[in-house]
């Protein structure tokens, strides 16, 4: 299917087929490399034999338009790796079980002025330089597929890339006097918010923290209601809630105790454990007014006493 290139910057476009409309990113990039006279050369080597068909290796005289960097010592990454806006597996990203090739991803490393859940599709082009015959191979999707981006997956690129005995003989000039030269591009097709999102970090080795309230002259207590001093527990604040003449299906009839949230700024408002719409949890019928008067009182007080351990806290995507 033939397809309109449209020109960049505003240009007049030109028509190349049959069909017309807004160029992809990946048209915007044929059309550059074609109105620079840049020449791309489909590869056809026994040396990448074996690859998946999805991904296109060509060759071109134009170095990557958006970013370029020079490895050197590359024999030290194969210890230690690199984590920059390139990401380099020099031996295969173990993670994927990837062998005898090297992986090199792309990573988004800022998202802070990005909306809350967002995704963004681009085409990637990463860029190996031959310093023998001083032109790039280029590796990329084939037919300029789109890559997804977003909070749970930061980056994205290629397991194989190139194979490493390709990549470490000399004479294929991409590996030359242990320094490499890498490069990417990336064409942004479309950005948007999927709505909300809600992420779960659990605590290693929560602590446990109790708090003691002894409640005196409770025969005198006249209020529906009564709340502890607040106390701290995994980074929150808390407080008991003693209802002497219960509360709910527990009024009149029974003690009503509940551990309180007393502190809720921070927190989403959904409804899962603690949170602000949901900020208590305890028992209507904690204990029968016959059996606490006859077991829990002594010389007309009681000490109640709560344990809190925090396992885990759920916050929004920002």
């Amino acid at each position: 299917m033939y397809r309109h290139l449209r020109k960049a910057d505003g240009q007049k476009s030109s028509t190349c087929g049959k069909s017309s409309g807004k160029a992809t990113p990946f048209e915007q990039f044929l059309y550059r490399n074609q109105s620079e006279g840049t020449k791309l050369t489909q590869i056809k080597s026994p040396c990448f034999y074996g690859l998946t068909s999805e991904t296109e290796r060509l060759i071109s005289d134009a170095p990557p338009a958006h970013y370029l960097v020079k490895i050197q010592s590359f024999s030290q990454l194969a210890k230690n790796g690199v984590d920059k806006k390139l990401i380099l597996h020099p031996n295969g990203n173990k993670t994927k079980n990837v062998k005898d090739h090297v992986s090199v991803y792309l990573s988004m490393a800022e998202t802070s002025s990005l909306p809350s859940s967002w995704e963004v599709y681009a085409v990637i082009r990463l860029f190996l330089l031959d310093q023998n015959k001083d032109n790039y191979l280029i590796v990329q999707d084939a037919m300029g597929k789109d890559r997804r981006f977003h909070r749970m997956k930061l980056e994205s690129g290629f397991d194989q890339l190139i194979p490493l005995k390709t990549f470490t003989d000399s004479l294929n000039g991409y590996l030359v006097d242990d320094t490499c030269v890498l490069g990417a591009e990336v064409f942004v097709s479309k950005e948007r918010s999927m709505g909300k999102g809600e992420s779960l970090v659990m605590i290693k080795d929560a602590l446990s923290n109790k708090h003691r309230w002894k409640i005196d002259n409770f025969s005198n207590l006249d209020k529906e209601y009564y709340d502890s001093s607040i106390f701290p527990a995994g980074n929150y604040k808390w407080n008991i809630r003693f209802f002497p003449n219960g509360n709910g299906s527990g009024l009149r009839s029974y003690i009503s105790l509940y551990l309180d949230l007393a502190e809720t700024v921070s927190l989403p408002p959904a409804n899962y454990w603690f949170s602000a719409s949901s900020r208590e949890t305890g028992w209507a019928r904690f204990v029968s007014l016959w059996s606490f008067k006859r077991h829990g009182l002594v010389k007309d007080s009681c000490l109640v006493e709560a344990e809190v351990s925090v396992l885990g806290m759920v916050n929004h995507f920002t």
